[in-house]
């Protein structure tokens, strides 16, 4: 592409939000770094809580395709080092449905996936973060969609945040990661 500022959508690019400059990849590798250290310390010391402020995010990066500003996924990073330890639940609460989160544990019964997000049939990333998407073979039940509607007032969001912890509450997990 002779112009820079023209951006592609790709095999491996999902959207024309997601761009690379020389910097990207190390940016990018360093925010795992900051997911992973963090998970360390919670394994060094399960008492201790951890706040890994990784940017750029992660949580649209899917096995073989970056999108949504997400190039790697820090929060499947952190909740794979943690599940090898103990069960996990990813509580995801960024505006946008986590579609890389989601693919990452579809079919495991090890981590469970609950996100709070905008309704896919008006937001990005549009194609995921249904309801009706709850997991397949061991992993029915462990992916947990929570749409809401963009006129949610805090009433509503604080109902589905009840929700969404009473499900986490009842799979026991060993460690939580908060995306946001």
């Amino acid at each position: 592409v002779n112009d820079r500022r023209q951006i592609i959508p790709s095999y491996y690019i999902e959207d024309t939000y997601t761009p690379l400059t020389r910097h990207t990849y190390n940016v990018a590798m360093h925010s795992v770094g900051v997911a992973l250290h963090g998970a360390k310390k919670i394994l060094q010391d399960p008492h201790v809580r951890v706040y890994s402020l990784c940017r750029p995010p992660g949580h649209h990066a899917e096995e073989k395709a970056m999108g949504g500003y997400c190039y790697f996924n820090n929060a499947s990073v952190a909740a794979e080092l943690l599940s090898e330890k103990g069960k996990v639940a990813i509580l995801d609460l960024d505006y946008h449905h986590g579609n890389g989160t989601q693919q990452a544990f579809y079919t495991r019964n090890d981590v469970m996936y609950v996100s709070l997000h905008a309704n896919p049939e008006s937001a990005y990333p549009y194609s995921t973060g249904f309801e009706d998407e709850r997991g397949e073979g061991d992993g029915v039940g462990y992916n947990i969609n929570i749409p809401l509607n963009t006129s949610v007032d805090d009433r509503g969001y604080l109902q589905a945040l009840d929700k969404a912890m009473a499900k986490i509450r009842e799979f026991e997990p060993d460690f939580v990661v908060v995306s946001m």
